[in-house]
């Protein structure tokens, strides 16, 4: 039983360290900066709700 303990832990550690290596490897680099940039690459939701409420303020100016 001690034995499947440690094989179970070594192979745990050879898949862990094995996705560590992938994921930093020089060929993820790209696909790690582009995913990293996601969030900046969307369109702020602010503006569009700010230009929508600039926009009725104004339509209610004028119709008063």
């Amino acid at each position: 039983m001690v034995t499947l303990n440690a094989i179970g832990t070594i192979l745990s550690m050879v898949v862990f360290f094995g996705i560590i290596w992938w994921a930093f490897s020089k060929k993820r680099k790209q696909a790690n900066e582009e995913a990293a940039n996601l969030p900046f690459d969307l369109p702020d939701e602010g503006s569009e709700a700010a230009k929508l409420q600039s926009a009725s303020r104004s339509s209610k100016k004028g119709s008063s």
